[in-house]
């Protein structure tokens, strides 16, 4: 096998081995250990898995990499869009962008997707504990890596001393990517790296854990491999200094001093490349589409991507939620979709009628056959109609054109769709070889310019307008271009979040971002009306969690 993709190659097959052929060590001891860190959900004896896993694994660099690879084959159950009750789903299903409202007799789910709109959850919320579950998890995984690793004796399996420290250090950065998210959701939560250790962790601070994770992150990212092909699927430094990126861009809201220096600092290293990149240093696609296309593998902007093949057996499987039924038809494909996430309308007209965005990123107005002029029927509301999608929530096939509709007024036609990740046609050799990009070069772009207009009193530096421009640029023809740059004038901070927003649409970033702006409880948005309840920017820890350990305090403004 061709050295360079043997890496990936391992993150694809991690899952399978993991499962089968060394099911009686690896899999037993990082479910146990996962299991753990559940804020001792159950009460586990180490004895369970100790000697046999010793005696019998990390005999050589395979075995060690597949043991770290472990955690990274968990990420992608609940970080990526392939579920709706992960990290993603609580990023964007309360956000201003996209919504999951009923449509007729579907998706009502027990208003889970309502409630998120309306920012009326609470802690009973199956999808949360799922959540939070999957997330601690991927944790006690990552845990139990580096305590296996760390005593591992390099010379005497034939490994390379240098190689082990830096899958360490590459444990040590996923360990704080966790932090980063689970401190994004519930803010105040355990800080736990030992496995099964305490058996009921106390509940930390966000400061303090945002402290653990700053430490973490700035003493092992230096210690990653720059990136390259042969870390795709994993974490090299740019990922590394991504990460460290939103941290820092973060601090003022997570732990109530601002980082701007840092931040940039940060953005400098993945932006110069002396962080490494794919090809070199990391560049900025020329166009739309190239950095989620089926051969985004070797994007030039990606920093930190998600490995998925279809070849390899372990597809990106978002389709379920973000397509539709008869999606088959009209891209030429072998999936299909629930009908699930939508783009909310009030986002939608956010984008200029001459953006390519528009057209490139959303599946709207007339759906066809592929290739051909033959109109795509409905089956639903609009059986054996033509199927057009329209930038309303409503119920128009009643006759309803008057009210701004609502998240229980859906139809099989209501809003613009996903289609920002384009798997090709199913006879193309790359069909469904899409890799999810966690962070993109573009993000550090919108990272440093927003750190130049908070220190310069949220006003634009030249700097600042220039990196938004060269993002932007991409989505308008060189006609259109004059009319549709920013100038110091009209990038204001308002601006920079509805671009931003326009740019990061259907990627997991929006919860934060407008938290971070201050618009999460004071923004009206479609169907969704201001709390001015400044607690629902964190989530609350789970019931059933608050039960299991005696140690856990519930976040502010809510009751168990």
């Amino acid at each position: 096998m061709d050295s360079r993709f043997q890496p990936r190659f391992l993150v694809y097959l991690t899952t399978y081995i993991m499962k089968f052929q060394i099911k009686k060590s690896i899999y037993i001891l990082s479910t146990i250990a996962a299991l753990g860190t559940l804020n001792a959900c159950t009460k586990l004896d180490e004895t369970l898995y100790s000697e046999l896993y010793k005696d019998n694994f990390y005999k050589n660099r395979t075995e060690v990499l597949q043991g770290a690879l472990r955690p990274m084959t968990h990420l992608q159950s609940w970080l990526a869009p392939i579920r709706g009750d992960g990290y993603y789903y609580h990023a964007e299903m309360c956000s201003d962008q996209v919504a999951w409202p009923q449509k007729g007799r579907h998706a009502f789910d027990n208003g889970d997707h309502i409630r998120q709109h309306y920012h009326t959850w609470t802690v009973n919320e199956s999808r949360l504990t799922n959540a939070w579950s999957g997330m601690w998890t991927g944790l006690g995984y990552t845990n139990a890596a580096i305590e296996d690793l760390e005593k591992v004796d390099a010379l005497a399996i034939g490994m390379n001393p240098a190689e082990l420290k830096t899958i360490l250090a590459e444990l040590h950065v996923l360990r704080g990517f966790h932090y980063i998210k689970l401190m994004d959701m519930w803010g105040n939560i355990p800080i736990v790296t030992q496995v099964g250790l305490p058996k009921n962790p106390p509940t930390a601070s966000r400061k303090a854990v945002f402290e653990f994770i700053k430490t973490e992150l700035e003493t092992y990212v230096p210690q990653l491999a720059p990136y390259s092909a042969s870390l795709v699927g994993r974490i090299g430094q740019t990922g590394g200094y991504a990460m460290l990126a939103e941290l820092y861009l973060n601090a003022e809201k997570w732990a109530g001093t601002s980082m701007w220096d840092q931040c940039i600092a940060a953005c400098d290293k993945i932006m110069t490349g002396a962080a490494g990149g794919l090809g070199g240093t990391p560049r900025l696609a020329p166009n739309l589409t190239e950095t989620f296309a089926n051969t985004n593998a070797s994007a030039p902007e990606a920093l930190f991507q998600y490995a998925y093949s279809l070849k390899n057996g372990f597809v990106w499987d978002w389709i379920p939620l973000m397509g539709f039924a008869n999606m088959s038809e009209a891209l030429g494909v072998s999936y299909v979709g629930n009908n699930g996430y939508v783009v909310i309308p009030t986002f939608f007209n956010s984008y200029a009628e001459n953006d390519k965005r528009k057209k490139e990123w959303f599946l709207f107005g007339p759906q066809y056959k592929y290739g051909t002029t033959t109109p795509i029927l409905g089956s639903e509301e609009y059986t054996g109609k033509p199927l057009v999608y329209v930038n309303t929530i409503r119920r128009e096939s009643e006759g309803d054109l008057t009210t701004e509709g609502g998240m229980t007024k859906g139809e099989e036609n209501s809003g613009a769709r996903f289609h920002k990740y384009k798997t090709g046609l199913t006879a193309d050799p790359n069909y469904r070889e899409n890799h999810f990009m966690i962070y993109r070069l573009t993000e550090i772009y919108f990272n440093k310019a927003e750190a130049l207009m908070r220190k310069n009193n949220n006003v634009a530096t030249q700097e600042a307008v220039d990196l938004i421009n060269l993002s932007r640029k991409r989505a308008f023809t060189d006609a259109d271009w004059e009319a549709a740059k920013y100038t110091t004038a009209t990038l204001t901070m308002d601006e920079l979040l509805a671009e931003k927003g326009r740019e990061f649409i259907f990627e997991g970033k929006r919860r934060t971002d407008i938290i971070r702006f201050g618009r999460f409880t004071k923004g009206a948005w479609w169907d969704h009306t201001p709390t001015n309840d400044v607690n629902k920017e964190i989530y609350p820890i789970p019931f059933r969690q608050m039960a299991n350990n005696v140690n856990l305090v519930q976040n502010p403004g809510y009751t168990n």
